[in-house]
């Protein structure tokens, strides 16, 4: 028998970004929230001189333990999904913060056509440029609308930047200017000057400058250590949870958190979810949270998960193309596309930054003509600075002997002569693309794991091999003496590290039969349960994930204080 708690106002599940965003707007107001968070608490002085990229970038020291909960995955539904077993494609953190913690900081806006694709496409190419397969659907929200919000996650993490020359309009400014050009970031952007694009600095999570935000956060500069992506920040430099919305909850005394929590239904009745069942990790005793709304905030896989082993919503079925819960599942297109080797150049390519680069958008959504091309959307295009760590890197030229005197040779010559452009490509969504729950293997409860049916389509080897190309051209510009470009984009590899961006599962729309969540993150199935995070992308776009999760955060934040004011389904 679980152990019931006294009600509170709101229940949060996953303690990351969207749970610390809600959790400060909420608390702000006067709401009383408790946090439940599967992982340990964490602050600044866990990362104090923890450079070591054996501890957290080869062995995942802040990821999920994997032999506790993970996801089966299989390319299409012919093959038996197995689990993963050890880290590749995608990291999946864990604690305080999820992964605000370990990630890099490249805060990008999408792009307004993102948010109406199905609708821009057709107008523009005809219905016959969608494959039939292809489920794109308008998110039921525009650029416009949700640039507000977008502007208000800017302004408390302090994003570092310049205005994107073919993004969408601002209502103002970044609160701190773009972070240092290095030599190689000036190569690239005289390069692609000279090619007619139109270059800026990625905006950066990784401050610029010493800043105050809104809610009276102050944090430090960068120092471009380049110890950002799977490691904490030892100087708070780079925004992440813990460092800027989680003290604004805590310091309201309104704010409730439970780390060590692991909860495994959203329970509900009569149509309303009436709170939470959780695992207390540090006893095993069995918890009942109940609470007046209820808020999923944890990652893509588990706000699934945890819908379908609650029976919330309608699960997706593939075949007959109904079904919410699970459906439009999207990973990105994300390689290093092309690597410039240079004789008699020298790089300092062990500094740099999580979000240090230079980045175009010529080829990035509907930013030039798709009518004689076989894809859509497309990616940006970016020479980054993030610090090659001596394990991970050795960056050598195709054909090179693999062991050996020679190998060695070359290992040390271009370790700090070599410059890479990558694509971060969009992902479109299909019919065959999903979430489900296996039928066989379950996590250390019990439950069933998440899997998940995915592969890289025509779409996909189309769009990366024609923004390899364009990379190639960029280096050949920039004076590199042998390029080795991708000449194609194999099957899904689920064993080799790509991204950690996730989309899809409950998705967003303005139509219930098709999506999952309204334009506030509200379920329409159940209005006092919001489900926030990349889970409601119905594609992902050509940018990081982040930028638009917390826009999307505050907007449900927003949302969830209408609802607990006037209750129902928000217009």
């Amino acid at each position: 028998m679980a152990k019931k708690l006294p009600k509170t106002d709101v229940v949060i599940v996953g303690v990351g970004w969207g749970g610390g965003i809600i959790a400060s707007e909420l608390t702000k107001k006067g709401l009383n929230v408790v946090g439940l968070e599967k992982g340990e608490e964490r602050h600044t002085e866990d990362y104090y001189m923890v450079h070591d990229e054996l501890r957290y970038a080869i062995r995942y020291e802040l990821m999920q333990d994997l032999s506790k909960d993970t996801l089966t995955f299989r390319r299409n539904e012919k093959i038996r999904a197995l689990p993963m077993r050890q880290y590749g494609s995608f990291l999946l953190g864990e604690g305080l913060g999820g992964a605000g913690v370990h990630w890099n900081g490249m805060t990008f806006r999408f792009l307004p056509y993102d948010f109406e694709i199905r609708s821009r496409t057709i107008e523009k190419y005809g219905k016959n440029k969608v494959p039939a397969d292809m489920t794109i659907q308008d998110w039921g929200i525009t650029y416009d609308e949700l640039e507000p919000y977008y502007d208000q996650f800017e302004k408390m993490a302090g994003i570092s930047g310049e205005e994107n020359p073919l993004g969408g309009k601002r209502s103002d400014k970044y609160p701190t200017g773009p972070m240092k050009q290095s030599p190689q970031l000036k190569m690239f952007k005289k390069a692609t000057e000279n090619l007619k694009y139109h270059p800026y600095m990625i905006p950066s999570a990784n401050l610029s400058e010493n800043y105050t935000n809104p809610d009276g956060i102050a944090r430090a500069a960068c120092q471009y250590c380049a110890f950002c992506e799977r490691f904490g920040c030892e100087y708070g430099a780079k925004a992440d949870p813990v460092v800027t919305v989680i003290p604004v909850a805590n310091k309201t005394g309104k704010f409730d958190l439970r780390t060590h929590s692991w909860v495994r239904r959203v329970l509900h009745k009569d149509g309303k979810a009436t709170g939470v069942l959780y695992t207390d990790l540090t006893t095993g005793e069995e918890i009942e949270q109940p609470a007046d709304v209820v808020v999923l905030t944890s990652y893509v896989f588990n706000n699934v998960k945890t819908l379908l082993n609650s029976k919330i919503g309608r699960p997706y079925d593939p075949a007959t193309g109904t079904g919410v819960i699970g459906k439009n599942y999207a990973y990105q297109v994300v390689k290093g596309a092309a690597s410039g080797y240079f004789k008699d150049k020298q790089f300092n390519n062990f500094a740099g930054a999580g979000a240090l680069g230079m980045v175009i958008d010529d080829f990035n959504g509907d930013n030039f003509d798709h009518t004689d091309l076989d894809f859509i959307h497309g990616g940006y295009l970016s020479l980054t600075q993030t610090g090659k760590r001596p394990i991970a890197n050795n960056p050598i030229p195709k054909g090179s002997p693999t062991w050996g005197k020679e190998f060695k040779e070359k290992s040390l010559n271009y370790i700090n002569r070599t410059l890479s452009i990558g694509v971060q490509g969009a992902s479109m969504p299909y019919k065959h693309h999903y979430l489900d729950l296996d039928p066989v293997y379950k996590d250390t409860f019990g439950d069933p794991l998440v899997r998940m049916t995915f592969d890289f389509e025509d779409q996909d080897r189309s769009l990366a091999k024609f923004t390899a190309q364009k990379c190639s051209e960029i280096l050949k510009e920039m004076g590199a003496d042998k390029i080795d470009a991708m000449e194609e984009l194999g099957p899904y590899d689920i064993t080799v590290y790509q991204s950690t961006h996730n989309t899809g599962g409950v998705i967003m729309g303005a139509d219930p039969e098709t999506s999952a969540v309204n334009n506030y993150s509200q379920m329409w199935d159940m209005d006092n349960l919001f489900v926030v995070g990349a889970t409601a992308f119905p594609h992902n776009g050509g940018y990081n994930p982040t930028g638009t999760v917390g826009a999307l955060a505050y907007r449900a934040a927003e949302g969830i204080m209408k609802y607990h004011k006037n209750g129902g389904m928000l217009a």
